[in-house]
């Protein structure tokens, strides 16, 4: 089944990041829409972020993790964690982690 997925471990904690709420967004004519979004459930995980009966296009997407919520105003450096991608085989899933700490930030093209 296609679609857009994430998992976000808080490597500070050593604990999945419960509870940060994520965007999903598609480019079109050079304008962002919004195409879904999500809370990560106590894993850290959000199975789907693509609206429901949304289909999955070929095109540009980005994620915005919503970070300075997630640290409750705390010391933290990145208010938001946005990473652009670019979809080209709709008929794939695409799942995007994020390993998230005060200071800095990883991620990657899962499976």
């Amino acid at each position: 089944m296609s679609g857009i997925s994430t998992h976000v471990l808080d490597t500070a904690r050593g604990l999945p990041a419960a509870g940060l709420r994520v965007r999903l967004e598609q480019q079109s004519d050079g304008a962002w829409l919004d195409a879904g979004a999500g809370s990560t459930d106590s894993n850290g995980r959000v199975a789907q972020l693509l609206a429901e009966g949304r289909a999955l296009d070929a095109g540009f997407y980005r994620l915005t993790f919503f970070t300075a919520e997630y640290f409750h105003g705390s010391d933290s450096f990145y208010p938001e964690v946005t990473v652009q991608f670019e979809i080209r085989d709709a008929s794939r899933h695409y799942h995007v982690p994020l390993l998230l700490s005060p200071y800095g930030y990883t991620t990657y093209r899962g499976s």
